[in-house]
């Protein structure tokens, strides 16, 4: 059962809870999370609909590596370049952003340097939507898949597509194959506030405690 909270406990939830508000986005910047474990984010988790593959993997080191939820195991590439994911959903999906669990200091030269992120219906008409450059990376990053701004221009517009795909186009040091320790695809932050809710919990800080359960 569902119980809901008073805006005393959100704000007091919120000031006990430093590290979960310090990472709401307000110009759709990449951010940077702290842990190895997947963050908790405001955006729902999309993949799991999906159907998900990947180029190439060495055995037992697979595509379900990047769902598990566990940091020490990844998908490990075996194969020639470019090394790719590739999600494809049941319909079309507003996708908004990437969570990915990368590791530099693990991985070395496995560690992805350059991902571009192309999205459309179907594995023939794929486009460019987004190129991320990361260096050293070492942990969760999660950033937005589109480049165009919203009609405000504080964040970027979701991309709709029936199917994602993130290419690791260069690894650091030249690396061949590739290490992607976890991944997630998040859609738009669902609006579930009702016209006639006189509290509402509309900001991203407090929407994190809107229930608790």
């Amino acid at each position: 059962m569902a119980a809901i909270a008073t805006r005393n406990d959100v704000q007091n939830a919120v000031n006990s809870a430093p590290s979960a508000v310090a990472h709401m986005p307000k110009d759709g910047l990449p951010m940077m999370h702290q842990g190895r474990l997947p963050p908790i984010l405001l955006w729902p988790d999309i993949g799991r609909i999906a159907k998900w593959s990947v180029s190439s993997y060495k055995f037992g080191f697979g595509a379900e590596c990047l769902r598990d939820g566990d940091p020490d195991t990844f998908w490990h590439s075996d194969g020639p370049q470019p090394h790719f994911v590739t999600i494809e959903f049941p319909r079309k999906v507003a996708v908004q952003k990437i969570s990915i669990y990368l590791s530099w200091p693990q991985d070395d030269s496995y560690t992805p340097s350059t991902l571009a992120i192309r999205a459309g219906t179907g594995p023939s008409d794929l486009q460019d939507v987004r190129v991320a450059t990361l260096e050293k990376p070492d942990g969760w990053i999660t950033f937005d898949v589109s480049s165009e701004p919203n009609e405000d221009g504080t964040t970027y517009k979701p991309v709709q597509a029936y199917v994602l795909q993130i290419i690791v186009v260069a690894n650091h040091m030249s690396g061949k194959d590739t290490h992607i320790r976890g991944l997630r695809i998040l859609g738009p932050i669902e609006d579930n506030t009702s016209d006639d809710d006189p509290f509402s919990f509309s900001s991203p800080a407090f929407k994190i405690y809107e229930t608790i359960r």
